[in-house]
C-alpha cells in the first residue's frame, strides 16, 4: 500500500464519516477477499520487464468500486483523484501512483477474457454455502429485460447484432435479458443466464435450478412448465409468487442499460453484479439482525 499523504491523513482522523466510508469500511470487512484474489491471481500479469503491475488486491477493489457506483473507466480514474474513502479503500495515496483509466480497462477486459466474472461469483457463493447462509429449500426464477442502444449512429452503423428486439405488453424493448434462479428464503442469487431479450424465461428454466427445490416459484411467463419433459418428474410446487434482486441490480448499481457490446462482455458485468448483490443483501440481513 501506498504511503498516506497528509491530505489523507487528515480525512482518516477526522471525526464523522459519511455513508460511502461506512460502506466501503463494512465491505472490506465482509468480503472475501483472499479467496477471490485467488480466483485471478493466476490469469493477473506479474512483475517484470516494463511496467510493474498495480497490486491484484488494488485493481479488484477498484473494480468492484467501479460496479457499485456504475462508473466508466474514466470516471473511476477521477474519483481515486477525488474521492478520499474511494483512494483509501483501493489501498491508494496521492503520493504515489493512481491508475489511469486504460490501466481499469485492462484490468475488465482481463476478467472478460478469462470469464472470470462467473468463477468470482461461484466463489462469492461457495463462501455464502460454506457459512451456512444459503437455504436451498426452494428456488424463485424471475428473468428481466436490460436494453441497450438501438441507434445504428456508430462505427459499425449497425445495432449490436447479439442483441434482440421482444414486445412485453404494448411496449417493444432491444436488448439483453438476465435470468436468475434466487435462494427462496435469503433473496440471493445462485445461478443465472444472459440472453437475447427474446429468449423465452421457459428456455432457461433448467440452468436456473440446483435440483435439490422442494419447490419452485415462478411468475406467468414461466407457465406450463410442469409439462415440459425436462421438468416434468420433478417433485416442486409451480407457485405465482416472484421475489428477485433486480432492484439491487438496477436500482441501486444503476445497471438499467447495456454497457458493453456482445453477451459474453455483458455476462461478465453481470456475474460480478450479482456476485456483489448478495454481499450487499447479507450486509442488509448482518445489520438488521443488528437491530
Amino acid at each position: 500500500m501506498n504511503q498516506l499523504s497528509f491530505a489523507d491523513t487528515e480525512f482518516t482522523s477526522k471525526r464523522r464519516k459519511t455513508r460511502k466510508e461506512l460502506f466501503l469500511g463494512r465491505m472490506n470487512e465482509l468480503i472475501p477477499w483472499l479467496q477471490l484474489e485467488a480466483q485471478i491471481e493466476p490469469f493477473y500479469p506479474k512483475a517484470g520487464n516494463g511496467r510493474r503491475p498495480y497490486p491484484l488486491a488494488t485493481m479488484l477493489r477498484i473494480h468492484f468500486m467501479q460496479n457499485w457506483y456504475n462508473m466508466s473507466d474514466p470516471a473511476m480514474e477521477d474519483a481515486l483523484y477525488e474521492i478520499t474513502s474511494m483512494r483509501l479503500f483501493a489501498g491508494l495515496s496521492l503520493e504515489g501512483a493512481i491508475p489511469d483509466h486504460t490501466t481499469i480497462m485492462n484490468f475488465r477486459h482481463l476478467l472478460e477474457k478469462h470469464k472470470l466474472g462467473r468463477k468470482l461469483f461461484k466463489e462469492v457463493n461457495k463462501w455464502l454455502s460454506d457459512s451456512g447462509t444459503y437455504f436451498k429449500e426452494g428456488t424463485i426464477v424471475d428473468a428481466t429485460i436490460i436494453e441497450a442502444a438501438s441507434s445504428t449512429k456508430n462505427k459499425s452503423n449497425a445495432r449490436d447484432p447479439e442483441m434482440h428486439q421482444t414486445q412485453k405488453g404494448k411496449q417493444w424493448f432491444f436488448g439483453m435479458k438476465a435470468h436468475i434462479g434466487v435462494d427462496a428464503k435469503r433473496g440471493l442469487v445462485h445461478s443465472f443466464t444472459t440472453t437475447p431479450a427474446n429468449d423465452h424465461d421457459l428456455n432457461q428454466l433448467t440452468e436456473l435450478l440446483h435440483g435439490n427445490e422442494s419447490f419452485v416459484s415462478a411468475d406467468s411467463g414461466y407457465r406450463g412448465v410442469e409439462k415440459r419433459t425436462e421438468t416434468k418428474d420433478k417433485n416442486v410446487d409451480w407457485r405465482a409468487k416472484v421475489e428477485h434482486p433486480f432492484r439491487i441490480l438496477k436500482c441501486q448499481f444503476g445497471f438499467r442499460k447495456v454497457v458493453y457490446k456482445g453477451l459474453s462482455k455483458n455476462d461478465n458485468k453481470l456475474a460480478v453484479l450479482f456476485a456483489l448483490g448478495n454481499l450487499l443483501r447479507v450486509d442488509q440481513m448482518i445489520r438488521s439482525a443488528r437491530g
